[in-house]
């Protein structure tokens, strides 16, 4: 469907991935194209999944989820991240930002914000946790 919101899940945590994945795949407009559990994942994904919206997690093996985002806004401008951290911490939430990120979530936020961040910077639109 051309109307579908492609999503790539990154985590290296698979139980956390199967939890977005049982949100998101409950809403009409949004797809999981694919998961990666790293960065290095996540950039290969990127490059032949094609996603709308990247879900990233901040801290993982082998590239984090900061210098995955930076090299996706380089790559792929047309992408949008949006960085998920169980750490309320403004230092990431900077860095992520910094980085190219379009939202900032702490995984612990409502399904419906979960559902509503995508669609918003899917839009175009910039959105942060709430905390």
């Amino acid at each position: 469907m051309a109307d579908q919101i492609r999503v790539l899940l990154v985590d290296d945590q698979q139980l956390i991935r199967m939890g977005f994945r049982m949100v998101l795949d409950a809403e009409p407009d949004i797809t999981v194209v694919a998961e990666a559990g790293d960065g290095a994942e996540a950039l290969r994904s990127v490059a032949t999944e094609r996603p709308d919206v990247v879900l990233m997690d901040v801290r993982m093996p082998q590239m984090d989820g900061i210098e995955a985002t930076r090299r996706i806004a380089a790559e792929h401008p047309a992408v949008r991240v949006v960085v998920l951290t169980t750490f309320d911490l403004d230092e990431y939430a900077f860095a992520a930002v910094r980085a190219g990120a379009s939202g900032f979530l702490l995984k612990d936020a409502h399904p419906q914000e979960l559902t509503g961040a995508i669609r918003a910077v899917h839009a175009g639109e910039a959105t942060l946790s709430r905390g």
